[in-house]
């Protein structure tokens, strides 16, 4: 049993002396030049396990990212509706209604004149909370639109001459029956 393969090869007459001599001087030859050039040679199956590694931490990383990002989505939609759910107005009895468009089609939100007096100026603004649509304060509707800037539909920005600063028209009244 203790016996090597080249020992049994030429015990079976496979191979001569010659060969097995040839193949210990060039297994020699190869071991003395690694230990001269301190090179080691890697096993081809070790090059492609850590390969095989390294694209299963690549893809590993990936999907903690895309996770990551999903997360940081869903918290910030968590946020958003928080803000709109304990900020947005109780519109209930208004019977004023306030057309707006949301993606090119006409929408309406009933509200009463003071809302509506808001809306106009810029105070209040109008958010998207699912297919609902809320009223809230433009404080809150521009912490939405740094999360979110889509689910702000309406917000009009209030300017020098609607504050009353160097109006020419300050001293006229306007009728409370006007519409525009």
């Amino acid at each position: 049993m203790g016996n090597s393969l080249q020992d049994q090869l030429l015990k079976a007459g496979l191979t001569d002396e010659k060969k097995v001599n040839r193949a210990r001087k060039a297994k020699q030859q190869k071991e003395k030049a690694q230990r001269h050039a301190k090179v080691k040679t890697e096993d081809e199956s070790k090059v492609r396990a850590r390969q095989a590694q390294q694209q299963q931490a690549e893809r590993d990383r990936e999907l903690n990212r895309l996770k990551q990002e999903e997360a940081n989505n869903k918290a910030i939609a968590a946020q958003i509706k928080q803000l709109i759910e304990l900020n947005a107005l109780d519109l209930k009895g208004a019977e004023l209604a306030y057309n707006f468009t949301d993606n090119k089609k006409v929408a309406r939100v009933y509200v009463t004149d003071a809302v509506q007096g808001q809306l106009s100026r810029g105070l209040l603004a109008i958010v998207k909370l699912d297919d609902r649509y809320k009223v809230a304060p433009a404080g809150v509707a521009e912490k939405i639109s740094l999360r979110d800037e889509s689910m702000v539909l309406v917000r009009n920005e209030s300017s020098v001459e609607e504050l009353g600063e160097d109006d020419p028209y300050a001293e006229f009244k306007i009728p409370d029956d006007l519409m525009w």
